[in-house]
């Protein structure tokens, strides 16, 4: 899945570019996504996470492993 965030899910959405005369053309709002290595000290191993800043917050907050644990929950192999 390309742009999508791993820990949030936030992908891109449409919306427009409005012109001085209002003329209105789309666009996409990308979001903000970097790949991050992160180092899973239970695991002893090293994963790589596609994730927007949101979601470096949110691993900032909760923690690598909740987050991880949660990723696996829903399906998602890491």
């Amino acid at each position: 899945m390309a742009r999508v965030c791993q820990v949030t899910g936030k992908k891109p959405i449409t919306g427009h570019h409005v012109s001085f005369s209002n003329i209105k053309t789309n666009r996409r709002f990308l979001p903000n996504l970097q790949k991050k290595r992160f180092f899973l000290a239970e695991e002893d191993r090293w994963i790589s996470l596609k994730v927007s800043a949101d979601g470096l917050r949110t691993i900032n907050k909760n923690g690598l492993y909740a987050v991880v644990k949660d990723l696996r929950a829903a399906g998602q192999s890491i």
